[in-house]
């Protein structure tokens, strides 16, 4: 199986300090080859490799190559980060066509990689990414067992076969419970998500879908319902989830979670939050998430917000120096976000407004801080009185370069408005702002 591997190897970007790698010598800018002899095409690669009382790097350094390594001391960290997670290829494509595709709905001459429709398991064991696992090789399930690749994180979107091949628009793709019994045979456990469309996976199919992967239930360990998200560059004719089809949602999600709850121990299905926010009806308490960390899909983060806005409350004390803020958030997390701050208001005497932005780039369906445009803010927001210091999600900046998806940065958006601006997960983070505690972006002259 050895033989299956690529040698390219990977660039080291960092070596952490009093790890067993900078005591063994790597440097950044090393390639790293092998590991214990395993040719190495990923982080997952060097990880699984590594983890052995003594470990050999192969790395290539200019025109010479080395072989560097020793004991590795218990618990000692292996501190190598790389210029990329995967050495072979940045990441797999994706082969379906989904009419829901949020890839397929993105606005023009925005930047390239914005545009990459990612289908690769690899992301999805190293960071909650969904895949549709309808482009394995016989390398990739063989890898997915031997190294223990799990959990991971599938969109199935319908159970039955032909229904399932509809909504990846793949005539080709495999049958997605054969693939979930054949892993979970093996050991490999998986979260799952269906993203509800209406006319097309919804009703009597989401039902079979939702019974079909509890019948797998513990390899199966979560079912996500998600809301069908579209943008005005749709084209296929869909629509989204009306308030009526999205309050009966939640109607049978709580139908079947009393019934996995007395069946399986766990509530199994767990709708994501936009279901709740839509129909204004109150977010479940954290215990209705069984434990499960599922937030990277939207699930459970508005609880999250809530309970450490609770706990946050307990900062407030005297008169906070900066006395106005201008708070911006999306559309459907702006009324969840007016009652907090007012709360935060009358506890600490800060006048605060929260402004909802509208997406004028994708869409007013597009409702989400994560897809707020920066030109959208600036030109929402210009000429109005804004306080001390303008807040923005930190989400909205969520790339390794701190930029928006129309590439502003929060200094852009502080030059353009001429005034401080700060980023915010939580309603903590304003009691640091408000205490000139937290770090500002001020204008540019």
């Amino acid at each position: 199986m050895s033989g299956w591997k690529s040698a390219q190897g990977g660039t080291v970007q960092e070596v952490h300090p009093r790890s067993f790698a900078a005591r063994v010598g790597v440097k950044p800018g090393d390639v790293l080859l092998a590991v214990n002899g395993e040719p190495v095409e990923d982080v997952i690669d060097v990880q699984f490799y590594a983890a052995d009382h003594r470990v050999e790097f192969e790395v290539r350094r200019g025109e010479e190559e080395l072989k560097l390594g020793g004991r590795r001391r218990e618990g000692e960290l292996l501190g190598l980060d790389f210029v990329h997670p995967t050495f072979d290829v940045d990441i797999r494509r994706c082969n379906n066509l989904c009419e829901f595709c949020f890839v397929l709905q993105m606005a023009p001459r925005m930047r390239r990689t914005l545009y990459i429709k990612d289908d690769d398991y690899r992301y999805s064991f190293l960071f909650g990414h969904y895949v549709t696992l309808a482009n394995l090789s016989e390398k990739d399930e063989w890898r997915i067992v031997h190294q223990g690749l799990s959990p991971l994180y599938v969109s199935v979107h319908a159970t039955d076969l032909e229904l399932r091949r509809k909504c990846l628009r793949n005539p080709v793709a495999p049958d997605i419970m054969v693939q979930l019994r054949r892993f979970i045979n093996e050991g490999i456990e998986f979260h799952t998500q269906i993203v509800v469309t209406p006319g097309l996976n919804d009703g009597i199919h989401l039902e079979r879908s939702v019974h079909d992967l509890a019948d797998l239930y513990p390899g199966v360990q979560s079912v996500s319902i998600v809301p069908v998200g579209l943008t005005k560059h749709h084209k296929y004719g869909k629509r989204i989830n009306t308030p009526a089809e999205s309050a009966s949602v939640l109607d049978t999600c709580q139908l079947w979670q009393a019934e996995f709850r007395a069946r399986l121990g766990v509530n199994f299905v767990y709708p994501t939050d936009e279901w709740y926010l839509v129909t204004d009806r109150p977010v479940p308490p954290a215990e209705a998430y069984d434990g499960l960390d599922l937030t990277e899909n939207g699930l459970g983060m508005v609880r999250q917000f809530l309970d450490e806005w609770d706990e946050a409350k307990e900062e407030l004390s005297g008169s906070p120096p900066v006395k106005r803020l201008t708070l911006v958030t999306a559309t459907l997390f702006a009324p969840v976000l007016g009652k907090c701050t007012a709360e935060f208001t009358a506890l600490s005497g800060v006048t605060t407004e929260v402004i909802p932005i509208i997406n004028t780039r994708l869409g007013e369906t597009i409702t989400v801080a994560g897809l707020m445009m920066g030109e959208d803010v600036i030109t929402q927001l210009r000429g109005r009185d804004l306080g001390e210091v303008v807040v923005l999600p930190r989400l909205m900046f969520d790339h390794p370069e701190r930029i928006s998806l129309d590439d502003c940065s929060p200094g852009d958006v502080a030059t353009a408005l001429g005034k401080p601006v700060a980023l915010a997960d939580l309603m903590g983070d304003l009691v640091d702002i408000v205490y000139e505690q937290a770090p500002l972006t001020v204008p540019q002259s």
